[in-house]
């Protein structure tokens, strides 16, 4: 094989270990970006996760509040009405009592 040739290959194994190296540095690089991008990713997701918890959470207060205030008011006026309903039999009930008291 003649100097030239082997030169020549020389200078090709050297362009090629060149290209590979800056290959495998790209390789690194896009690597690093889609690792970083994806941390990125999952931080917002986790945010939002948190974020929308929060909401649903005060969401479900809110409608824990309407119920409870719901519930308060129809066991006010049922009340209300048993109180209506005793206080019209009042009368009846005193002179039961006290005829049950005088006559024994």
């Amino acid at each position: 094989m003649s100097l030239e040739a082997v030169q020549k290959v020389t200078e090709i194994e050297k362009q090629m270990l060149e290209r590979k190296s800056a290959a495998e540095a790209e390789a690194r690089t896009i690597i690093a970006e889609a690792e970083k991008s994806g941390l990125a990713m999952l931080q917002k997701m986790r945010s939002e996760a948190v974020e929308n918890g929060k909401t649903m959470a005060v969401r479900a207060e809110e409608k824990a509040m309407e119920k409870s205030a719901e519930i308060q008011r129809a066991a006010e006026a049922e009340s209300n009405a048993l109180r209506e309903i005793a206080g019209q039999h009042m009368d009846e009930a005193v002179e039961f009592i006290v005829g049950r008291v005088v006559n024994h």
